[in-house]
């Protein structure tokens, strides 16, 4: 199902560019205020940065990848010496910012943040552009956000269980929104049909945050997404919740069922987050960054911030360029399947 102009629109009216600023970080390198960040030469980073880090989101602004790449922008960059700017390159389930970096500079100045995205990519697209394997160099992983199943708060299936009968007899009617192809929330809408047997009609959108805007709305019925992007609705009573797509439940969400408490095992997800760069980035330019996303994924502050959302950082042996290659493997491998099986291809 296509989305209408007025979709269209709501999605296109994102804040493209945010800067993260470190006054404190740029006073320390001799710049005397938050004004330019040439003073970290030949400091404690050896050079770099020698100007701004661009941090790229493939995702529309204020959705899930776009909160948990701004909770960790600020520590990383006082930990570098500079600025990070975050720019919201959507489309394409990802693929058109994930493209852009692949052909960037590699001198470590523009950075993707992406999700479980860059390992269905290959299994979804036939003309890429970019293998994640041969195209960047991994920095680390971030954090693995659990999922949740959520509807319109008037919405009439009270439980998981209740939504499993209402789909399979009002399939042609009941509406799943999405973020579009290749986006965590199509992903695990995906993986619910495939476990409850039924292809509803799906209503794919530029973006997370328009998506749940209508859901919340009402304009659509049901969809799956990350904590980051709907445990503040979930608190708030804006939409009805039936499950966590987790093996545990979620410490900010107690109440919450999983997918095998409430019945459905098979939906089992999580959407994993990680930094890369360029393929031929200098290697000290990746140990740098992949030191300073330690250093953010230990600070308190980020630590309380994920905690609110639903998630965490991962431990310090994960945010590291090896753990996140073999984690990249794994899912390539995965994913690749699960997609052929559903016979899904991105135009």
């Amino acid at each position: 199902m296509s989305t209408s102009p007025r979709y269209r629109a709501a999605a296109r009216m994102i804040a493209a560019i945010g800067v993260v600023s470190l006054a404190a970080a740029c006073a320390g390198a001799g710049t005397g205020g938050t004004g330019g960040t040439g003073g970290t030469a030949g400091g404690e980073t050896g050079g770099y940065p020698g100007q701004n880090i661009t941090f790229v989101v493939p995702f529309s602004a204020g959705g899930p990848t776009d909160t948990v790449t701004r909770m960790i922008a600020e520590p990383m960059a006082a930990k570098l010496g500079g600025k990070v700017v975050v720019q919201n390159v959507e489309g394409a389930g990802g693929t058109v910012g994930a493209g852009e970096v692949a052909r960037a500079e590699p001198d470590g100045y523009t950075v993707l943040m992406h999700h479980i995205g860059m390992s269905t990519a290959p299994a979804l697209y036939q003309n890429l552009g970019y293998q994640p394997l041969e195209s960047f160099e991994m920095v680390g992983l971030v954090t693995e956000v659990p999922m949740t199943i959520i509807a319109r708060k008037d919405f009439a299936p009270a439980t998981l269980q209740d939504l499993v009968t209402h789909v399979k007899a009002n399939a042609d009617k009941v509406t799943l929104a999405n973020a579009g192809i290749g986006a965590a929330s199509h992903l695990c809408g995906l993986l619910f049909q495939t476990a409850t047997g039924v292809k509803v009609q799906e209503v794919p959108y530029e973006g997370t945050g328009p998506a749940l805007t209508d859901l919340v709305g009402g304009q659509v019925d049901f969809m799956c997404d990350q904590t980051t992007n709907t445990s503040g609705q979930i608190s708030a009573g804006e939409v009805k919740a039936y499950a966590v797509t987790t093996p545990e439940r979620v410490k900010s969400l107690p109440d919450l069922p999983t997918t095998a408490e409430a019945g459905l095992p098979a939906l089992e997800v999580s959407v994993w987050h990680g930094l890369y760069v360029p393929k031929g980035t200098p290697q000290d330019v990746v140990q740098k960054l992949s030191e300073a996303l330690k250093t953010a994924l230990a600070d308190q502050k980020v630590v309380d911030q994920m905690a609110k959302l639903g998630t965490a950082p991962v431990p310090a042996e994960d945010a590291t360029p090896q753990a996140h290659r073999t984690k990249l493997e794994e899912q390539l491998g995965t994913w690749a399947k699960v997609i052929a099986d559903a016979g899904i291809k991105a135009s």
